[in-house]
């Protein structure tokens, strides 16, 4: 067996966790650096601290280490999402076709530190307070920093960036090659506000859903927590006419919107002046990079090489993936990092390309779609199609989110699929007077069985 090279991982967050978790378990001498301090004693620090979701495909990775029943135990189950009408009423739309499909959403604070815990469980060393600052790729070291300016000099072995967006691996790479990269802005930001719980510690909202209140061009959003309280989130333009931040100048302008459009959500708002005023208004942008590795000194993963919109709820559960495809390579082949490195983006970047465009479609989904009647009749017509071939037909959702199929094979089967249901549709607004079994055999002659789960 080849030897297995010293391993340092720049970012100790969700993916830089559980990366640390799988490859000291295979073997791999493990050390992480983090430029915040321990989470555990002082408290989480992180950056965007909207709730994340859970699917099957980040669960797997945690299969893999050992974790998902530990990580589950600190979820709320979400069904579907529950659509909050301008006048007030609800419709749960489900995400999945049994119990069995949901989401689970988690906080990434108690995630992240459930993480750490089992990354120095299984051997790795943790080092927080220690910045990356530099690196000499030539003659490989790095320099690390603590907040008070000292300097130390690191021999890194291999070098993994998991440092998220803003990742300093990146720009040290950048600097030394090409990386190709670019950033495009959304136009859109976001504030972060809350429901808290009940006085007798209950779900004020369904708990068991995540809620949508969908506006067009703008959305309000809450997830549940285990606490009981919900994690809301206000999605709207930058600029431009109202609503948008620039027309907000302050938390009562805010509250004359949440009046017109959001009245149900606050009125479970005690704190809204006060969480609008501590929330500074958050940036949404994808990031795309034409290469992830220089050769086979170092290698970026997550967010540090494919940051995303959060709106099909997947940058977690891609930098998970990214995780276990990049571990279990090293172990496969420890002694060739370059071309481990290589396959690594080979394998991964589609699937990061893929998962980017999803992202933004499902803002527009989310955020207008979801009321749209024919978006509503192409559930419908989904739903029959997935009870009669099940083995050729399954919504982009589902395919995403519980299931391993990579990435690109959902957004190309997508595609496929919605241009067989326009053809169903077209001219229609209601589904009387269709012979769905004959729509159901007229699939099975034009959509190929799906392909199977890898």
């Amino acid at each position: 067996m080849s030897a297995r090279p010293p391993i340092t991982i720049v970012g100790a967050g969700l993916v830089g966790s559980l990366l640390a978790t799988l490859l000291a378990q295979r073997g791999f001498v493990v050390q992480v650096f983090e430029k915040r301090p321990d989470p555990r004693t002082h408290g989480f620090l992180g950056g965007r601290s909207i709730n994340l979701s859970l699917v099957e495909r980040g669960l797997a990775p945690l299969r893999l280490a050992g974790l998902a029943d530990a990580v589950l135990a600190t979820t709320v189950t979400m069904a579907g999402r529950m659509v909050h009408a301008p006048g007030g009423g609800t419709n749960l739309q489900r995400y999945g076709i049994n119990a069995a499909e949901v989401d689970h959403s988690v906080g990434r604070g108690d995630l992240n530190m459930l993480l750490l815990d089992a990354a120095e469980r299984a051997g790795a060393r943790l080092h927080f307070d220690a910045s990356l600052a530099s690196a000499d790729f030539a003659n490989g070291t790095i320099t690390l920093a603590d907040h008070a300016g000292t300097r130390r000099t690191h021999q890194p072995g291999l070098l993994v960036g998991c440092d998220g967006a803003g990742s300093a691996l990146r720009a040290a790479l950048a600097a030394q090659t090409d990386l190709g990269e670019r950033t495009d802005a959304l136009g859109h930001g976001y504030k972060e506000l809350a429901i808290p719980a009940r006085p007798d510690g209950g779900f004020a909202l369904e708990p068991n859903a995540l809620h949508i209140w969908p506006r067009g061009n703008y959305m309000c959003i809450a997830l549940p927590n285990t606490a009981g309280n919900f994690t809301v989130t206000l999605f709207l333009p930058g600029t431009g006419a109202y609503p948008s931040f620039a027309t907000l100048p302050d938390a009562a302008a805010a509250q004359r919107l949440f009046t017109e459009q959001f009245a149900d959500a606050l009125a479970l708002m005690p704190t809204f002046h006060a969480d609008w005023d501590a929330h500074p208004v958050g940036q949404l942008a994808t990031l795309y990079l034409d290469r992830w590795n220089l050769d086979g000194r170092a290698v970026l993963l997550g967010d540090a090489a494919h940051a995303v919109v959060p709106f099909h709820g997947q940058g977690m559960n891609a930098g998970f993936e990214d995780a276990a495809a990049l571990a279990t390579l090293l172990a496969a082949q420890p002694g060739d990092p370059g071309a481990v490195f290589g396959e690594f983006s080979r394998q991964r970047k589609p699937n990061a390309d893929a998962i980017a465009a999803m992202s933004i479609a499902n803002y527009h989904e989310m955020s207008d779609s979801v009321a749209d009647p024919h978006y509503l009749l192409q559930r419908e017509l989904a739903a029959a199609l997935t009870a009669r071939v099940p083995e050729h037909f399954m919504a982009r959702y589902r395919m995403v989110s519980f299931t391993a199929l990579p990435y690109a094979t959902c957004v190309a089967r997508d595609r496929e699929q919605t241009r067989f249901m326009d053809r169903i549709l077209r001219g229609r607004t209601t589904l009387a007077g269709i012979d769905l079994d004959a729509v159901a055999a007229r699939a099975r002659r034009e959509l190929p069985p799906l392909p199977r789960a890898v």
